[in-house]
């Protein structure tokens, strides 16, 4: 990999890894689409540990509140009931369900599931989700002429149950294309929490998932042929963008909807099925691992 490859996939792993449009899926586009190597799930879960310290700096108040909650809650009863020492067994909760199919899928994510036909599925069927979840989101917080504005639940109100069904919404991201954030968020609109409670919480549940995959992989990465130069600087790439992109987000989603980041899946899975179907772009493009 060059350091010119590096960068831009670097840049691209900023742009995309909070937005609901799939970070692994462009990663994988980009390559496929330049004619370079597919830089391959290694290279993904090693910058995705950028994007997460820009999560870590970004949010580093409610983590720092969140944890000391949580190991006081291990020691002081008295802390069992408090918000953050329960968010903290959240996270935890929701974390299970990827760490074990993450494991038990590992071949798969390596090989088939990088295929670009099942990315242009998986982009679009999770647009139509997100776009059907939005859209549930807007009528309960506007109402309408014969409906009046519900009200949708804050992260005061995440329960074990509904933490576990984000985790497994998170899950669902082995696939490239499915987008983590896309996914949780969808989830959690379509239990009704605020666009703001979904992307929050969807942000703190990755922090323990992506570094702990990261970590795995650069244990792998360590025994085989990775460009550690390149991909570092990737890392680093990643992280200077995230943080801005975590920034622009959080304001965005409190005032606007995700119908742009459908439309945006939508027309790119139907572009990508097109350019597979007429032999411009072979399934299988830049396949091998860079």
């Amino acid at each position: 990999m060059s350091w010119f490859e590096s960068f831009i996939l670097g840049l691209v792993q900023g742009l995309t890894e909070f937005l609901p449009i799939s970070s692994s899926a462009h990663l994988r586009l980009t390559a496929a689409f330049a004619g370079w190597n597919d830089p391959g799930p290694a290279f993904t879960a090693i910058t995705q540990i950028g994007t997460e310290l820009a999560v870590l700096i970004y949010f580093r108040k409610d983590i720092a509140r969140i944890v000391s909650a949580w190991f006081r809650s291990l020691f002081n009863k008295e802390w069992r009931g408090d918000h953050d020492a329960q968010m903290g067994w959240l996270v935890i909760v929701g974390s299970i369900p990827i760490g074990v199919l993450g494991l038990t899928l590992q071949d798969a994510i390596e090989g088939p599931f990088r295929d670009l036909r099942l990315i242009a599925t998986t982009l679009v069927v999770m647009g139509i989700v997100l776009g059907y979840a939005d859209r549930r989101a807007a009528r309960d917080e506007t109402g309408g002429k014969h409906r009046v504005a519900k009200q949708r639940k804050s992260l005061q109100e995440l329960s074990v149950r509904d933490g576990l069904i984000f985790g497994i919404c998170q899950a669902m991201a082995l696939v490239p294309g499915v987008s983590r954030s896309g996914a949780t968020i969808s989830g959690g609109l379509l239990m009704g929490y605020t666009r703001e409670a979904a992307a929050r919480y969807s942000f703190l549940l990755a922090v323990p998932a992506v570094l702990a995959s990261g970590v795995f992989e650069l244990k792998d990465a360590s025994q085989g042929h990775t460009a550690w130069g390149p991909t570092l600087f990737a890392t680093v790439i990643a992280f200077v963008v995230g943080y801005a992109v975590i920034a622009w987000f959080m304001k965005f989603i409190s005032t606007k909807s995700f119908m742009p980041f459908v439309i945006y899946r939508i027309l790119l899975g139907l572009a990508l099925f097109a350019l597979i179907a007429f032999d411009v772009l072979s399934a299988h493009a830049a396949e091998s691992a860079g």
